[in-house]
């Protein structure tokens, strides 16, 4: 439990650092540039199309017609955008969560070894192919899970569950693995996973539920249409942060129980060996009674 609580402080001083926040803009302008120009072309069309469902929709009428009693019609101008809003937001997290992988974590593990464990043997059991496909397995699970998952998400509680289970799930798998690709060898990363798998996912999930509050600004940003332009880009940031926060506590985790493990070893195979047990000098009581008494020396030939 130290190990965790020492590499997350360790993992927010390091997020701090002037590198880590100019690298968090290489996936922010990817996945502003992506969402943005998205939006623009399919925006009015997806909008379209959901307003019209609402419209066939008789449970919907039913309360379109009671909030318009209650004085509050105006809601339902608002539902249509937040719908595809929350339809989008897992996918918006997902590829955040790559873009993240891919593009700041190998600069961020680098940074921390080179600070904290420069004399780490690098081992480089996790070639890039085997973490390329890792991750698009990963990917493809996470998304399954959560179009599988969202008939769930109607249960007000579960909304707020499921999805940063999810991400988490996805951080842990994508995350762990490359903290640990350039130092461990196969044998040393799949010894550090069946050790520590609970904290490594505890790690995750706690950076799946911190990376859902963004969904926040980016849900607001119907409710003030004219900062929408600027919400947007903002939540993507925090993904990002938090993302690269995850990558930072995860490098510091699997760095620092890499190097034990390393060491535990080592202090292992340089141990004495027990010593043999002592022979005795005199055989057994029945081998003496079995001697040849012609070997008996008898004090009545003497």
């Amino acid at each position: 439990m130290s190990l965790l609580f020492d590499s997350f402080w360790r993992a927010v001083a390091y997020g701090l650092r002037p590198r880590v926040i100019a690298l968090s803009f290489l996936p922010l302008l990817l996945m502003a540039g992506l969402a943005l120009g998205l939006g623009y072309f399919y925006w009015t069309g997806v909008l379209a199309t959901v307003n019209l469902w609402l419209e066939s929709s008789t449970l919907v009428g039913s309360i379109s017609g009671w909030l318009q009693g209650m004085g509050l019609g105006n809601l339902k101008a608002v539902l249509g955008p937040l719908i595809v809003i929350f339809a989008v937001t897992p996918l918006i997290v997902v590829f955040s969560l790559l873009a993240v992988a891919l593009m700041m974590t190998p600069a961020l593990t680098s940074l921390v070894a080179q600070r904290r464990f420069p004399a780490l043997e690098r081992k480089r059991g996790g070639p890039l192919v085997a973490s390329l496909w890792r991750s698009l397995v990963s990917t493809l699970l996470a998304l399954v899970a959560l179009i599988v998952s969202v008939p769930l998400w109607l249960i007000p509680p579960l909304i707020l569950i499921l999805p940063p289970l999810i991400w988490g799930w996805l951080t842990y798998r994508v995350m762990a693995f490359d903290a640990l690709a350039e130092h461990a060898s196969s044998e040393e990363r799949r010894e550090l996973f069946r050790r520590h798998r609970m904290s490594l996912l505890g790690i995750g999930i706690f950076c799946g539920y911190l990376g859902a509050a963004p969904s926040l600004i980016w849900a607001s940003g119907v409710l003030f249409v004219a900062a929408f332009v600027v919400l947007v880009p903002l939540a993507i940031w925090l993904y990002t942060l938090v993302f690269a926060l995850a990558s930072l506590w995860f490098a510091h985790f699997c760095l620092a129980a890499l190097q034990a493990l390393r060491a535990e070893r080592a202090a292992a195979a340089v141990a004495p060996t027990p010593p043999d047990a002592d022979i005795p000098d005199s055989l057994p009581l029945f081998l003496n009674h079995a001697r040849d008494p012609i070997d008996t020396p008898n004090p009545e030939r003497q």
